[in-house]
């Protein structure tokens, strides 16, 4: 039997740049719908830990998935500045369980295809690498603030696709152990990660105003709604 593991998705009531984004209405649900929907359809996960400083956040999850746990979210580690890594923190020590996936309400293209191939993948390299976290490949022109080329020399123009590529952390999963969780100085991404190579459609992350439409846009056509 494959082993199972435990999700955690964290979630404010309050957003600065999309305000109430976590529940805004995404393609007729609330946005943290989607995502919840994908770890609740993957066979690998075994709960998911709602932790929250929403009562509204909390009644409405509790109310409509099963396989949910809500964490109230103690004052000490409410607010905008608080790493995420203190409130993983936290979870973890509400739970049994060695092995966790991370993700975020404003990742809803999230496919649980892609969250069991990614935790298979973690477990068949467990005796190489102690963590694993999404990322974008990246190949285009990239440069420094000040004008420095970052990938490339300007004076040799080859092709984009031929260039290093670079890896963008997408924020959309991380899996992890309480074991490299500690080892790394309570960080998610562990001593010796792996990265994981995901669609730059599929890891659109919801950031801005326009990142809501075009993640919307993309939901209803893939789902067509």
């Amino acid at each position: 039997m494959k082993e199972k593991i435990v999700a955690l998705l964290p979630m404010k009531g309050h957003s600065e740049r999309v305000l109430g984004k976590n529940l805004r209405l995404f393609a007729g649900k609330p946005l943290y719908h989607a995502v919840l929907e994908s770890l609740l359809a993957s066979e690998r996960i075994s709960e998911v830990l709602i932790n929250t400083d929403s009562s509204d956040i909390a009644n409405d999850a509790a109310s409509t998935f099963k396989r949910v746990r809500i964490i109230d979210r103690p004052a000490s580690i409410c607010g905008d500045f608080v790493s995420m890594n203190d409130i993983i923190d936290y979870d973890l020590s509400c739970s049994d369980s060695e092995f966790f996936i991370q993700t975020h309400a404003t990742n809803p293209l999230l496919a649980h295809g892609t969250i069991d191939n990614a935790i298979d993948i973690f477990f068949n390299h467990l005796n190489q690498y102690d963590s694993l976290f999404s990322v974008t490949k990246l190949q285009t022109r990239l440069y420094w603030q000040d004008g420095r080329p970052v990938n490339h020399n300007p004076q040799e123009l080859i092709r984009t696709q031929d260039l290093p590529p670079v890896f963008e952390e997408n924020s959309n999963f991380y899996i992890f152990s309480k074991a490299s969780f500690g080892n790394a100085g309570k960080k998610r991404i562990g001593l010796k990660p792996q990265m994981f190579v995901m669609n730059k459609l599929e890891a659109v992350d919801i950031d801005e105003p326009e990142d809501f439409d075009l993640a919307e846009l993309l939901y209803l056509k893939q789902n067509q709604i």
